[in-house]
């Protein structure tokens, strides 16, 4: 109508199109004012959810995009952010429902008990250190990643990538680990299922030299590690499995890249409060450092 009034009357256009002459007056003059005061909110809000999406790799819901804009210095509902994903028709991934695999047993040299019995987080850092390893599907075949978790802040540690499966891929991730944390007061324990490649020999002498206590889960009962198959179902569906991958090398460069840089230090962890791993550690040792502060304190005072 706004194209043709020139042309056509305003009237006769309205009756062919069954509008209303004072509906078109309305609509001009919001064009002539521009987006309401709302309107212009709400497309502020929808670019900065976008963004959040967007750097998270299209994987974040409306939870963890929320968390992100709430850290980013604006805050918004959970709701609101979801409606906002509705109207731009984004949504984050699900991660898929966890099936249980019974782990084939390897060579039990050594009689390893449960020291964690499913309790991965015991408060404190370097308390329970956790490992498994997984299948990753390239072109050129299988490549098996190992990862070595803390149990309290879910870093990973150490991680080992290969095209074989033998204990060499623990003992790389297991020093791994140990090099990044340096020296420990006190023990590790060091938990696992009862696969080959955690209750050999060589692994068991590798334990003893780094000073940690090796602990296994019950034949058969995948639950007992669980936390790791909670950290494979993540990767795999986040991020692993919407790709494919021709090469082993470069399935080993963008896995490192995944693990060092989006999960260890900015993926959202829902069970740290919405922060990332490394960041939660540095937030825990703080407060601890200010904890040995004051009682240093109260020693001196007294």
């Amino acid at each position: 109508m706004h194209a043709l009034k020139d042309e056509f009357a305003l009237t006769r256009m309205a009756a062919l199109l069954h509008v209303s002459k004072s509906g078109y007056y309305a609509w001009k003059q919001r064009q002539t004012a521009g987006p309401s005061a709302r309107a212009a909110a709400q497309r502020e809000r929808d670019a900065k959810v976008a963004k959040v999406f967007n750097d998270s790799h299209q994987t974040y819901g409306a939870p963890r995009v929320a968390a992100q804009l709430a850290r980013e210095g604006s805050p918004a509902d959970p709701k609101t952010v979801a409606a906002s994903m509705l109207r731009q028709g984004i949504e984050g991934i699900s991660p898929r429902r966890f099936t249980p695999v019974t782990t084939i047993q390897g060579v039990d040299t050594y009689h390893l008990p449960d020291r964690v019995h499913r309790q991965w987080d015991q408060g404190a850092l370097d308390k329970v250190w956790i490992s498994d390893i997984t299948y990753l599907r390239t072109n050129e075949g299988w490549l098996y990643l190992c990862a070595v978790r803390d149990g309290c802040s879910r870093r990973v540690l150490g991680w080992s990538l290969d095209s074989v499966q033998n204990t060499d891929l623990v003992e790389r991730a297991l020093r791994m680990a140990r090099t990044l944390r340096g020296k420990i007061p006190g023990q590790v324990v060091f938990h696992a299922d009862r696969g080959s490649q955690f209750t050999s020999a060589q692994l068991h002498e590798v334990a003893v030299e780094l000073d940690l206590l090796q602990s296994v889960g019950r034949t058969g009962v995948c639950w007992d590690n669980a936390m790791s198959e909670s950290f494979w179902s993540t990767l795999k569906t986040e991020f692993y499995d919407r790709y494919r991958w021709a090469t082993r090398a470069d399935a080993k460069q963008k896995v490192a890249w995944w693990i060092e840089d989006f999960y260890n230090r900015r993926r959202l962890h829902s069970s740290l409060g919405m922060v990332p791993p490394v960041e939660f550690e540095q937030k825990l040792r703080g407060q601890q450092e200010r904890v040995e502060q004051h009682r240093t304190v109260l020693t001196l005072a007294a």
